[in-house]
């Protein structure tokens, strides 16, 4: 059974940072990734990363998110600093056995989100 479980979510002043993980069960994935949700908005793609280590990041994050894998452990990573309150959202995280393209769309297993709060 393939289970997604995300952790490190939580409540933060605008400039501080968090970390995310995403730990993957049941299969390995090529690609893994992280998207968002804020209140009233469409979900939307944050960034992500194959199993080869190549990256693609939403312009909206760029230089203050990072993405990392480690592949023995089938876990997923995103260390995000200089938060700013729109970066409030739940983040999901996305695995896919394929090699998606760039920008990635289509990830076939999701996890159940982790609420990540910046306050002003």
């Amino acid at each position: 059974q393939v289970q997604l479980v995300e952790s490190g979510g939580g409540l933060v002043q605008a400039g501080g940072s968090l970390r995310l993980s995403c730990a993957a069960s049941g299969r390995t994935f090529n690609t893994m990734g992280w998207f968002r949700q804020a209140p009233g908005k469409e979900r939307e793609f944050v960034a992500a990363i194959r199993w080869s280590g190549s990256i693609y990041y939403a312009d909206s994050v760029k230089g203050r998110f990072t993405i990392s894998r480690d592949n023995a452990k089938n876990t997923v990573y995103l260390q995000m600093n200089s938060l700013k309150p729109e970066d409030t959202a739940v983040y999901y995280c996305a695995a896919d056995r394929r090699a998606l393209g760039w920008p990635p769309s289509g990830f076939g297993s999701w996890g159940q989100g982790t609420q990540v709060t910046v306050s002003s």
